[in-house]
């Protein structure tokens, strides 16, 4: 069956983010046949880009605590996918502050991946700039994702844009970290980001977590006011209650390039069985944290320990309470 009525952007472009943010759920401890696994998955269903992980800075993050995609070693990368010979593009994600990124951001000759994605928070928009810079001097597509979005005043999100505006970045991210916003949110700050984008010919992305289950539907709404850039994830997979489901926003999506099969099998085969080791989704405690725009690190520490997962009153009680403090 065909709904003509409904059309597509040939434009739009969708990016996976189930290795690098579902890597926070288990210290990217992920096996290689897994990362194979959704690597292919991508592939076959021609999504058009694949993060793999971060760029971290090794004197902060232990080799012997976090798994290879902590790190994006080329050795590691190249273990996975070889030269690459697919279309698929492929991308690793640079903390501001928390790598070296002038030395491990390797000139694009160099590297098997296609496009950096610089995160910072807000005070961090200088150093950001310089990694912006230095990675679209290296020959890389560079994405500026300025995180925890909701908890910055509007005046300063203009103050960032109009920084972010005039470096190479080729794509300004929407980043509801905490999954706190709403739609109207959302249209709000595609628009803002689509302004200051424009001069330069700036994409506009999403990446929306899941705290209050609305992941899938902001992803929508940055869609209908401009969004070219979708994050999405394997079964939602990511830190915390995750992110939009990939299933979802291929299966809403009606470009005839995308083949929705390939992910279904790869939830069958590989993303079902972990969820069985692997614990993440819209849990109580993440719909609370999303509710008071909190960062969900709280949620995270509370659903790890046995005696509080069950414990919804007290974690709400607590986190009210530190606010009125």
């Amino acid at each position: 069956m065909t709904a003509p009525w409904i059309t597509y952007r040939p434009e739009l472009k969708v990016l996976d983010c189930t290795i690098r943010d579902g890597g926070l759920c288990n210290n990217h401890g992920f096996e290689d046949g897994f990362v194979r696994a959704v690597y292919q998955a991508c592939a076959d269903a021609g999504i058009d880009y694949m993060e793999l992980g971060y760029k971290a800075a090794k004197k902060l993050f232990a080799r012997d605590a976090y798994g290879a995609w902590r790190f994006c070693d080329e050795d590691d990368l190249r273990r996975i996918v070889g030269d690459n010979p697919t279309p698929l593009r492929l991308a690793a994600m640079v903390d501001a502050g928390k790598s070296d990124w002038r030395t491990d951001v390797l000139p694009k000759k160099d590297s098997v991946l296609d496009l950096i994605r610089v995160a910072f928070y807000a005070h961090q928009v200088s150093e950001a700039v310089d990694m912006i810079q230095d990675a679209f001097q290296k020959g890389y597509e560079v994405s500026a994702n300025l995180m925890a979005v909701s908890t910055v005043q509007e005046q300063e999100i203009d103050q960032v844009l109009e920084v972010l505006a005039e470096t190479p970045a080729h794509v300004l991210v929407v980043v509801d970290s905490y999954g706190s916003m709403y739609a109207e949110q959302i249209e709000i700050l595609v628009k803002k980001y689509l302004k200051y984008g424009a001069a330069t010919g700036k994409q506009v992305g999403i990446h929306a977590h899941n705290n209050q289950q609305l992941a899938f539907a902001n992803s929508i709404e940055a869609i209908i006011h401009g969004a070219n850039r979708i994050d999405a994830s394997m079964m939602g997979l990511g830190r915390g209650a995750g992110n939009c489901p990939m299933e979802l926003m291929i299966g809403f999506l009606r470009n005839p390039k995308f083949r929705i099969r390939a992910i279904y099998q790869l939830l069958q085969d590989h993303v079902l069985p972990l969820s069985r080791r692997v614990e993440w989704g819209p849990l109580v405690q993440y719909n609370i944290t999303g509710q008071l725009n909190e960062h969900p690190r709280s949620a995270m520490a509370a659903r790890e320990d046995a005696a509080l997962r069950d414990q919804y009153v007290a974690f709400y009680d607590k986190l009210v309470d530190d606010r009125d403090m």
